[in-house]
């Protein structure tokens, strides 16, 4: 299967690599924003969801063979949006919003041929400015189209912000694309692609009902849905078998913790669990389940340990299959490593007996041995040890991680607490340095490797590496600080 390639402008303009460097700066600024849903189970499902998606198509990396990033945004409007070099951010509101996999999936697989067909960087190179729009506007423009349309345009006031607003909606054309790359993507996922056109069509009937486009609708705003966009739809749905897709357990354990995750006002909480009794009731385990795992989570939040641990085992014991069935836990897609996760969080709540701790790392190993591809539960297991007082053997176990995974922050802060807990201050500063550079922060950085340097127990090696990574950083900071002047 083929995907189709549009004549590309942008070319000469946003080549593939300033592509990404743009995405990469622009993510910087969006997670420091306070709406960046820093979750590890959320994050890990959209990026399994994502990539899984990605890698069906061939082609759907498009020619920039781009590396998809997928993450959430705590926001109740119903959103998702591509940011360039394949970076994908989708809504906690349109996470639970989605009433199956199919649909929460079609809506990424769109943005994911947004990504593909280099929509954002065509739309750039065909401004008639210099080379790009100043970096600035392009990250409140980011950060806005994440918000409803009024707030975006309160941001984007003035000459550029409102042009980089006009690149945020698509055109016609390239949202019709973007509908034949999605179809494509869904179809070779094995995902049913009436999925996507039964949610659009829900929030069309919303449109309808209101009037004008509503605020917590921005999809419709930065992706406006035409009739002839449903028509066309429904015509490729026609020459694509239908497929009978059973969801995996995860998406609904993941649209619980969204739930959960995207409002904790004491209103939010409120509404949370009103909507959780409700689910209670539906027949289907499934939902049940998800329900079930989402009050613990809600009660976990709020430093009820026992009562999180009582709806945890409703929850495994509402999906555990019968004598001779196969057990649920055996598929790490059906919910097996997030509930295995919940356990975990649930152990290593504050305020507990010392023993729990350890029981915490005990169930972290086991788990990491069963679900080895899980980022989350991997990291988890750090914090177990760092938990129980095991400095030694954590700092040996996230240093390992820190050259298997150099880009992961959260690694590095680890290892600077589990070193700060040692009283090992220079490599705790040395740390701290390394997670600065991977949140694009080098001013930091660098005034952690000045720390470093100055702590008493600071070795002649230690002085070396600091050295050289100084000048490494400083030599990177100057060079960014003259391409700025050049734009």
């Amino acid at each position: 299967m083929k995907l189709p390639t549009l004549g590309d402008s942008a070319r000469q303009d946003l080549s593939p690599v300033l592509e990404r460097k743009l995405g990469e700066e622009i993510m910087h600024d969006v997670r420091r924003d306070p709406s960046y849903l820093d979750d590890d189970p959320i994050t890990e499902y959209l990026n399994n969801l994502g990539n899984a998606l990605v890698s069906a198509v061939p082609g759907a990396r498009g020619e920039t063979n781009a590396d998809f990033t997928f993450f959430a945004m705590r926001d109740p409007n119903l959103n998702a949006f591509a940011l360039p070099g394949g970076f994908i951010g989708a809504h906690t509101g349109l996470i639970v919003a989605a009433q199956k996999e199919s649909e929460l999936a079609g809506v990424m697989a769109h943005e994911v041929g947004h990504v593909s067909q280099r929509h954002i960087a065509r739309m750039i190179g065909q401004q008639k400015q210099d080379v790009l729009l100043p970096l600035a506007s392009m990250i409140l423009a980011a950060l806005a189209a994440k918000a409803s349309p009024d707030a975006a345009m309160g941001v984007l006031m003035g000459g550029q912000g409102l042009a980089v607003q006009r690149q945020l909606n698509f055109s016609r054309d390239a949202e019709r694309e973007a509908d034949r790359v999605g179809f494509q993507i869904m179809s070779a996922g094995g995902y049913d692609v009436t999925g996507i056109v039964g949610f659009f069509k829900r929030l069309q009937s919303a449109t309808r009902l209101s009037g004008d486009i509503p605020a917590h609708l921005a999809h419709l705003s930065s992706h406006p849905l035409t009739a002839e966009r449903i028509t066309d739809m429904q015509a490729r749905i026609r020459e694509i078998p239908k497929k009978a897709r059973v969801d995996n357990l995860d998406f609904q354990l993941v649209r619980a913790r969204a739930r959960v995750l995207q409002d904790e006002s004491v209103s939010g909480r409120r509404d949370t669990k009103n909507a959780f009794d409700t689910q209670l009731k539906d027949p289907h385990r499934h939902q049940q389940a998800g329900a079930q795992y989402g009050l613990a989570l809600m009660a976990l939040r709020q430093g009820k340990v026992a009562e999180a641990q009582s709806w945890l085992d409703k929850a495994r014991a509402t999906v555990k299959p019968k004598e001779g069935v196969l057990s649920v836990e055996s598929n790490a897609g059906d919910g097996a490593a997030m509930f295995a996760g919940l356990s975990i969080e649930i152990r290593l709540a504050p305020n507990q007996a010392p023993e729990v701790a350890q029981q915490a790392v005990a169930e972290a190993d086991a788990a990491r041995q069963r679900y080895p591809l899980s980022r989350a539960i991997a990291r988890q297991y750090g914090e177990a040890l760092i938990a129980a007082g095991k400095l030694e053997e954590a700092t040996r176990y996230l240093r390992e991680q820190t050259l298997l995974y150099r880009q992961e922050p959260k690694l590095h802060d680890m290892l600077a607490r589990a070193y700060a807990k040692q009283g090992k201050i220079a490599l705790q500063h040395m740390a701290l340095a390394e997670s600065y550079v991977i949140a694009g922060a080098l001013p930091a950085a660098v005034a952690q490797l000045d720390l470093a340097r100055k702590a008493g127990d600071v070795s002649f090696y230690d002085q070396a590496v600091i050295d050289a990574r100084e000048r490494e950083l400083k030599a990177r900071e100057k060079a960014e600080k003259e391409e700025e002047k050049e734009r």
